[in-house]
């Protein structure tokens, strides 16, 4: 058995990955997951007024609703940054009470825009209604898709956290997260902006 494998059974499964390697890793990720939603963005620009005669945003969107979606995620994000200051401090609790209530606002999120596909699927507006909703959904539904991914990045730290405390590894990954976080919240912000607001302007 090598001595990195004895390393992570005698740290419960815990394994110490490295630091600056993990954070160029993940920046190198975010990047690419930027590129993504680049994509994404202009795909929809191109193909936003290819309706095919059916209905337009305006048509469908309830801005009251993608308000309330909004103001999860942004508060969301505000009670991660908490959660970051209490690690900062060591306050492992609070740390805790704060990723808790994050995992809360973001499964909230997730469930009001599964709520807002189906509601459109239901009035016929669903993704092969026309190229408009075809980029409407593949370019919200791949964001709900990683706030999702999110939510279960945050369960897992609630666990090692508890189980592990706030060590060197516990502290690199939830940084990490914290930055996957809050990108997520930028890209909603310019897909409320470019998205559904635009239609009521």
């Amino acid at each position: 058995m090598s001595q990195a494998t004895l390393a992570v059974v005698a740290h419960g499964g815990h394994h110490d990955d490295s630091g600056p390697r993990t954070t160029l890793g993940f920046w190198i990720y975010l990047m690419s997951d930027c590129l993504i939603f680049c994509v994404l963005f202009a795909t929809f620009g191109v193909l936003m007024d290819n309706t095919a005669g059916g209905p337009s945003g305006r048509q469908l969107f309830e801005l009251p609703f993608v308000l309330g979606e909004t103001a999860l995620l942004l508060v969301s994000s505000f009670t991660f940054g908490l959660g970051m200051l209490a690690m900062q401090a060591g306050r492992q609790e609070r740390l805790l009470l704060w990723l808790a209530v994050t995992l809360l606002l973001g499964a909230a999120f997730v469930g009001m825009e599964i709520h807002e596909f189906a509601a459109l699927v239901h009035d016929r507006a669903g993704p092969g209604t026309s190229a408009f909703l075809s980029a409407y959904f593949v370019l919200v539904g791949t964001h709900g898709l990683h706030v999702t991914c999110g939510l279960l990045w945050i369960a897992l730290m609630i666990h090692q956290v508890t189980r592990f405390g706030l060590d060197g590894v516990t502290r690199r990954r939830l940084a990490c997260l914290s930055l996957f976080w809050h990108f997520l919240d930028l890209v909603w912000i310019c897909v409320f902006t470019f998205v559904y607001l635009r239609e009521f302007a």
